[in-house]
């Protein structure tokens, strides 16, 4: 082996070694904030604080993974807060007026794929920014929301509808379950499923993957489908969870399943992102509200810290591709 060759491989290596670490950051970064919260309050490590974290980030979590397949390919979903609440409304309202509790559910989530499906068709046909229909999107279901309980609360929902927000099963709280289980199915679906190939391959490069025989419009319109399906099934668990249908619920959570991905190692850009790192950035969002919250740190400095942590993600994402796309020259 001549000496070109040799530093050839020890410069691989070093590149493999840089990336390898540069994925484990999210991780790294939720064990030191965890360690920090733990020093600074005798709480944290609690087993109800830390079932508490579980529940919160479960709703946000489920959000963000479907969040996670329209950033990887290439787009942005800014209506999902307020799809969430308007298919918790749309639950709400018909359990009140008698309807059986797994109807009003499929009603709920169906309502949530309904909204993507519309995203997802005037985005592919209309040739639209994701930006513009989706923030469309945000204000048309957020305004339905409101117009369809004037504004108020929706409460007198069966007891046992609160089971899936409240309740456990073998000392695991319902929520952390239904997580855990999307967790499951979306990891599969991304890392083995031909959705998930073609998700990244669109992502990559629309104009190869088009080439390359690929249905863009088909493919892109099932990952807002997908985020839309998600909203609803969060919508529903946090109206379980509050036993009350809030028009108001979800206020701000797009940012939060956007930094949720990005911190994980998502790229606006489209083309990367994992489910288990989506994960690991909604528990390191989930850890920071919930460690303000023990430090009695002001809700007002909390969203200060809460849009730094967002502006961090965003220029940590610039600056990884950036140094990927030198060690790839």
């Amino acid at each position: 082996m001549n000496i070109k060759a040799f530093k050839k491989i020890l410069v691989s290596k070093r590149q493999s070694y840089i990336l390898f670490f540069e994925r484990l950051t999210p991780f790294f970064s939720l064990v030191i904030m965890f360690l920090i919260l733990g020093f600074l309050s005798p709480y944290f490590f609690t087993l109800n604080n830390l079932l508490t974290i579980g529940i919160q980030v479960s709703v946000i979590a489920i959000m963000a993974i479907g969040q996670t397949f329209v950033i990887i390919a290439a787009g942005i979903d800014l209506s999902v807060g307020s799809v969430l609440a308007l298919s918790g409304i749309i639950s709400a309202i018909l359990m009140r007026g008698g309807c059986p509790i797994s109807l009003a559910i499929i009603a709920g989530v169906g309502t949530g794929s309904f909204c993507g499906f519309i995203n997802g068709f005037i985005i592919t046909r209309g040739k639209i920014a994701p930006f513009i229909i989706t923030l469309g999107m945000m204000g048309i279901a957020r305004g339905l929301a409101l117009i369809i309980t004037g504004g108020n609360p929706v409460f007198g929902l069966p007891e046992n509808f609160s089971f899936l927000g409240n309740g456990k099963i073998f000392g695991i709280p319902v929520p952390i379950i239904i997580m855990s289980f999307i967790v499951v199915v979306a990891y599969l679906f991304l890392s083995r499923h031909i959705l998930g190939r073609y998700t990244y391959a669109i992502g990559s490069n629309v104009e190869a993957a088009r080439l390359s025989g690929i249905n863009i419009n088909r493919y892109n319109s099932a990952v807002y489908v997908i985020s839309g399906t998600l909203a609803g099934i969060a919508g529903v668990l946090l109206t379980s969870r509050l036993v009350t249908g809030q028009p108001t619920a979800g206020t701000g959570y797009e940012l939060d399943t956007i930094a949720a991905a990005v911190i994980g190692g998502a790229s606006l850009m489209g083309g990367q992102g994992t489910i288990i790192g989506t994960i690991i950035g909604a528990f390191i969002m989930a850890t920071l509200r919930n460690g303000c919250n023990l430090l009695n740190i002001s809700a007002f400095w909390q969203l200060i810290i809460i849009g730094a942590v967002i502006i961090l993600a965003v220029y940590y994402d610039q600056v990884r591709r950036r140094h990927s796309a030198t060690l790839g020259g």
